[in-house]
C-alpha cells in the first residue's frame, strides 16, 4: 500500500503522537497492518485506505512529510507533528509558509475591535507577510477579509475536514481564499465535523506555522487564546494589543503582565516580523532586548498585486478541481 493511503489512514484513526513511535521503526503500510490485526472491533478492517483517498482527493490533497510542499516547521511540535496535512491550494503552501504571521482574537468581537485588527492585518500584507488565522468568526475572519482586499495571499487553518467551512456561512471565504492564490488546511480528512477537541488540536499547527503570533483582543481563558497559548509552548514571538480595561481583554493583559506577550500599541511593529527560521520569544517582563524582527532585504519590494473583492458565491466544492 502507499505511503499516502497508509498516512492518511492512520491520521484519520490515531493522533500523531499514538502512531509516532511505530512510524519510527515500521513503514506506514505496515503500521496501518498492526492497527488493523489488533482492532477486535472490525472497524479498521472494513476502512479501505485507497479508496478512502481516492475520495478525499476530490475535496483537497493529502500532503505528506516527504512531499516538498510539506512546512518543515510543523517538526516543532515534536511527537505531535501532524502524519499529514490535508490542503487546499497545496502548491502554494511553501510560498504562504515562508514568512506566515497569525492576526487572532475575539470570535464576538465589536466593530472597533474588527477595525483594529484590518489595520494590523494590512500593515503585515503591506510588508508582504502571509496573513494566518482560522476562519472564526470576529477576528479571524477580518483578518482574511482585509488582507484580500489589499490584494493579499491568505492562509486558513481549519478544526474540519475542508468539504465544508466552519463555520458554515464563512463558505464564500473559503472559496475566496483557496481561488485567490491563499490555502486552507486542516489535521482533518473531508466529512469530519468540528468538535472541541479538535478546534484545541488546530490551536498548536497554527502557531508552529507562523513566525509570530498577534492577538488583537481576546478575554482571558477562552477559546480565543488558544493559539497565543500554543505559540508561547512553541517559542514563536507573540504581540498583543495593549487591553483597554475590559473583560474583552483580559487575555492581553494577562500575556502582558506576566511577561509572554510583547505590548503592540501601534501597526508599525507589525509592519516586521520575526527573523525566518522560529526563533524563541524573548521571556519575562523586564527583557532588555526590543522584540526581534526582520526587515525585508533592502531595495526588496512585495510583489504588486491587483486589488479584489471577496469571491463569487459558494458552490460545491466537488465541482471544483482541487488545488
Amino acid at each position: 500500500m502507499p505511503d499516502r493511503a497508509s498516512l492518511a489512514a492512520l491520521s484519520a484513526h490515531f493522533t500523531p503522537s499514538d502512531a509516532a513511535a511505530d512510524l519510527t521503526r515500521y513503514s506506514p503500510a505496515e503500521v496501518w497492518q498492526q492497527r488493523v490485526s489488533l482492532d477486535h472491533t472490525g472497524r479498521l478492517a472494513q476502512y479501505q485506505p485507497e479508496d478512502e483517498l481516492t475520495r478525499a482527493q476530490l475535496y483537497c490533497r493529502f500532503v505528506m512529510p516527504s512531499d516538498p510542499q510539506w512546512p518543515g516547521a510543523l517538526s516543532d511540535l515534536g511527537p505531535d507533528c501532524p502524519l499529514g496535512l490535508w490542503v487546499r491550494g497545496y502548491e502554494h503552501l511553501p510560498d504562504l509558509t515562508a514568512s506566515t504571521v497569525v492576526v487572532t482574537g475575539n470570535r464576538a468581537a465589536n466593530a472597533k475591535v474588527t477595525d483594529r485588527a484590518r489595520a494590523f492585518d494590512g500593515a503585515v500584507t503591506e510588508t508582504g507577510h502571509t496573513v494566518a488565522a482560522t476562519l472564526a468568526y470576529g477576528v479571524d475572519a477580518a483578518a482574511h477579509q482585509a488582507a484580500e482586499l489589499m490584494g493579499g495571499r491568505t492562509l486558513a487553518v481549519l478544526p474540519r475536514g475542508l468539504d465544508h467551512a466552519y463555520p458554515h456561512t464563512h463558505a464564500p471565504l473559503l472559496y475566496s481564499i483557496t481561488q485567490n492564490g491563499g490555502a486552507a488546511v486542516s489535521l482533518y480528512p473531508p466529512g469530519t465535523e468540528a468538535s472541541g477537541a479538535r478546534l484545541k488540536s488546530t490551536a498548536g499547527p497554527l502557531a508552529a506555522l507562523s513566525h509570530a503570533v498577534i492577538l488583537i483582543e481576546a478575554p482571558d481563558h477562552t477559546e480565543a487564546l488558544r493559539t497565543a497559548e500554543a505559540a508561547i509552548a512553541l517559542k514563536r514571538t507573540l504581540l498583543a494589543v495593549p487591553p483597554d480595561g475590559s473583560l474583552r481583554s483580559e487575555g492581553n493583559a494577562r500575556l502582558i503582565a506576566e511577561g509572554l506577550a510583547l505590548p503592540c500599541p501601534e501597526t508599525a511593529r507589525a509592519r516586521t516580523s520575526p527573523p525566518s527560521g522560529h526563533g524563541p520569544a524573548p521571556k519575562g517582563p523586564h527583557h532588555d532586548q526590543p522584540a526581534r524582527v526582520a526587515r525585508l532585504p533592502e531595495g526588496h519590494r512585495p510583489p504588486t498585486r491587483s486589488r479584489r473583492r471577496i469571491g463569487p458565491a459558494h458552490r460545491r466544492y466537488p465541482h471544483h478541481p482541487v488545488r
